[in-house]
């Protein structure tokens, strides 16, 4: 079993896996993993998503799907010198993809790898029913690698009664034995890839 300590080196290793998908495989599990998550779907619930950029996991189908069947869907949104997140209503997306139309029909001018701000009533994470949680890396104890920020830690850390379904979404890849984890580093205790759910340790 293998642990890894230095984050910043394990990031460069997971960016190249993900980056190695071929084509095909990469069309093959995304279409998959969207598929998998749709049982979290449940009409009217607030269910929290990302808009991925490089080569994340894209979740367009699975938002397409939430939004046509009732569920109200938030996106991030990052206050200016604030790591705490706010979660804003995504806007209704179609069933083509199109991101970089789309988001120039939004005024999104936004360069390839940051995350689009969309505007709208602003919630707190206390208020969401199911995040599905964007990460670069993860183990078979639930322990997150992401993209370094901090944000998802800042906001689900100090939840002290319920806290929303956290789900970790990406491709099998970007599973490793050990992640070494510190105090401030949320646990997540279901992941989905291709190759199908994970229950994992908490």
């Amino acid at each position: 079993m293998t642990t890894y300590s230095d984050k910043q080196q394990l990031r460069r290793l997971l960016r190249q896996r993900r980056k190695a998908l071929s084509q095909e495989s990469r069309r093959l599990a995304t279409k998959k993993i969207n598929r998998l998550l749709c049982p979290f779907i449940r009409r009217q619930k607030r269910i929290a998503v990302y808009w991925a950029v490089g080569s994340e996991l894209s979740l367009w189908s699975f938002i397409v799907t939430a939004q046509k069947r009732g569920a109200q869907v938030y996106l991030p949104y990052i206050e200016s010198k604030k790591r705490q997140l706010w979660f804003t209503p995504c806007p209704r997306l179609s069933r083509r993809h199109a991101t970089i139309r789309y988001l120039n029909l939004h005024h999104q001018n936004t360069g390839k790898h940051k995350i689009p701000q969309f505007n709208g009533c602003k919630i707190r994470a206390r208020y969401l029913h199911t995040v599905l949680i964007p990460l670069l890396g993860i183990d078979h104890q639930g322990n997150r690698l992401g993209q370094g920020g901090g944000y998802y830690d800042a906001t689900l850390a100090n939840f002290r009664y319920l806290q929303p379904l956290l789900v970790g979404a990406g491709f099998s890849c970007q599973q490793v034995d050990t992640i070494k984890s510190e105090s401030h580093d949320i646990n997540i205790p279901i992941f989905v890839s291709e190759n199908g759910y994970q229950y994992l340790n908490r």
